[in-house]
């Protein structure tokens, strides 16, 4: 089998951008990939395009992006051999975590119920026909499919995964030509001052930073004069001024450093520069909507609770309830 060829997958987006004004990009981005695949190669990195090549591709297919499970069909039935193809292929993909998918009638149940937090978020969104969205952290790329669902010219994601990475591609062979990439780099590895896209999207990243107000900043580099900023994360109660900051872990992760009250989101937001801050939404989350399934079998939320009080981290710390903001850059 021949060697994952990133070249194939990245060159028409770096063509996209020598062809408009962002030429500098295309060149810093090419050096990046070219560091990830071929100066450092990750040691799985065979095996999940082993598992991505065993998914049936000779048969006619659609992709539905509007429905809870992001959904490949075919009026088509497998064979035999692709059942079984499509079965190891996917398996060979695991764990999934963000989603849900359905593949041909093979439901891949995702850890988290990606689609409930899109229905929490996207009433309060500003219409996405037409526009440019950059997508923070974006995980496998559920969010990315349904943002391209509802009109987005142009969706790139963002994580540095490279299993999340794989995960995203078993859903665009499918799709052919579209302006929907995933670029396995960090928020850090972008240009600074961008000023390229007509929305971005920070969804479960900023309590991973060590300082908030850097990332926020950053995120507001990336956008167009006017552009919408639509921010996810936890936070917990309190007045404005008010913030958790773990003594170590919170729900067993150690890189969880600040939890802001949602007046202290505002302002923190305010003082970056952001107009019209404003809380759509905040929700717990509860272990329905993360949770172990047979596409995860690791642990998961239900593992990070106080057994004796779910409302509480196995800490000790109030649980986790998240919060969307939505904000313009001037």
């Amino acid at each position: 089998m021949p060697a994952f060829d990133w070249r194939e997958h990245f060159s028409p987006f770096i063509d996209s951008l020598n062809h408009s004004d962002q030429a500098a990009w295309a060149e810093v981005l090419t050096a990046q990939l070219i560091r990830r695949f071929e100066d450092n190669p990750h040691g799985d990195m065979a095996r999940w395009h082993a598992a991505l090549q065993a998914l049936p591709s000779d048969l006619p297919a659609k992709v539905e992006l509007n429905s809870s499970a992001v959904t490949v069909t075919s009026e088509q039935p497998l064979s035999e051999q692709d059942a079984e193809n499509l079965e190891r292929g996917l398996r060979g993909l695991m764990p999934w975590r963000k989603g849900p998918f359905n593949f041909f009638g093979t439901h891949v149940d995702t850890e988290w119920r990606s689609d409930w937090k899109w229905d929490r978020v996207s009433p309060h969104l500003a219409d996405l026909k037409g526009r440019t969205i950059l997508d923070v952290g974006c995980g496998s790329g559920y969010h990315c499919w349904r943002m391209a669902g509802a009109g987005a010219r142009q969706v790139v994601g963002i994580d540095p995964g490279l299993l999340f990475m794989f995960q995203f591609l078993a859903v665009k062979g499918y799709l052919g030509d579209v302006l929907v990439d995933l670029l396995p780099i960090r928020m850090e590895d972008l240009p600074d001052n961008l000023e390229h896209f007509d929305t971005t999207f920070s969804m479960g990243v900023l309590y991973h930073r060590r300082s908030p107000i850097d990332h926020l900043l950053d995120l507001k580099g990336t956008l167009r004069r006017g552009g919408e900023l639509v921010l996810e994360t936890l936070v917990v109660d309190g007045p404005e001024g008010f913030s958790l900051m773990p003594e170590d872990r919170y729900g067993q992760m150690r890189n969880v450093w600040f939890l802001p009250s949602c007046p202290t989101l505002i302002r923190w937001l305010e003082r970056a520069g952001f107009r019209n801050a404003r809380v759509v939404d905040v929700s717990d989350t509860t272990t329905e909507e993360q949770r172990q399934t047979d596409w995860m079998r690791y642990n998961s939320l239900a593992d990070f609770l106080d057994p004796n009080d779910p409302t509480k981290t196995i800490e000790g710390y109030p649980g986790p309830k998240r919060a969307t903001i939505i904000a313009e850059k001037p």
